[in-house]
């Protein structure tokens, strides 16, 4: 498998960008151009000048570097299998259904004006993108702080 990849590697040469989230095995990881969290290599992603981007992770890293690619590049994820546990804890139909809870109780409209959604970085995309259009955020821990502070500032809840 290692001489495959290297094969490979070298005949893409420059047209493939490997991403390697830092908890990925050492024959994972050895190809990789960038390694780190899933936060940063999404950011890497998106500076990539590679028509592919191959992400060794789990589902929700490569669709976060997907949103930030290019409209011509491919994200590719070599193991679909690759799940996350944190990001398995919710689905989109069900925030969905909580947040149509709150909005029946009259505790915020559906835009969001009484509460700041706020999404930790392992989550899909859906539910990243369900925040960001109720005016909301994704967080990591990194800037965990800064986000609570600002969605407090704009909101009470």
């Amino acid at each position: 498998m290692t001489a495959r990849i290297a094969a490979v590697r070298r005949e893409l040469a420059s047209d493939v960008v490997i991403l390697g989230h830092h908890y990925q095995r050492d024959e994972v990881i050895q190809f990789a151009d960038h390694r780190g969290d899933s936060y940063r290599l999404s950011q890497l992603a998106g500076q990539a000048k590679a028509p592919y981007i191959v992400f060794c992770g789990v589902h929700f890293m490569a669709e976060s570097a997907d949103v930030l690619s290019r409209p011509n590049q491919k994200v590719i994820l070599p193991d679909l299998s690759a799940g996350c546990s944190m990001a398995d804890m919710a689905e989109i139909t069900q925030v969905e259904d909580c947040w149509e809870q709150l909005v029946r109780a009259g505790i915020t409209s559906d835009a969001g004006d009484q509460i700041t959604p706020i999404t930790y970085m392992n989550s899909t995309a859906a539910i990243k993108a369900f925040c960001g259009e109720r005016g909301g955020v994704v967080c990591t821990s990194s800037n965990a702080a800064g986000a609570m502070k600002w969605a407090f500032a704009k909101t009470e809840k």
